[in-house]
């Protein structure tokens, strides 16, 4: 079976440095359009069908707001 992964992301806790985004070797997150209570753009999964569960963003997210699941696909 497939690798797949699902993200979570915080967006009150997300300063919008997209280190994640970079991070992610699927391009699962981009920046949100809407911005949180404190004016940043957060990262969000636009495409979370894609995510292997590889953790790279949660690893370099340096506000500790985004977690990572690990599920196997059917």
């Amino acid at each position: 079976m497939a690798r797949r992964g699902k993200v979570l992301i915080d967006r009150e806790l997300c300063k919008g440095c997209y280190l994640c985004i970079q991070a992610c070797p699927v391009k699962v997150l981009e920046q949100d359009t809407a911005p949180n209570s404190s004016g940043s753009y957060p990262s969000r999964p636009a495409h979370p069908e894609k995510c292997i569960g590889c953790a790279n963003c949660y690893e370099v997210c340096p506000d500790v707001c985004i977690e990572v699941y690990e599920a196997e696909a059917l």
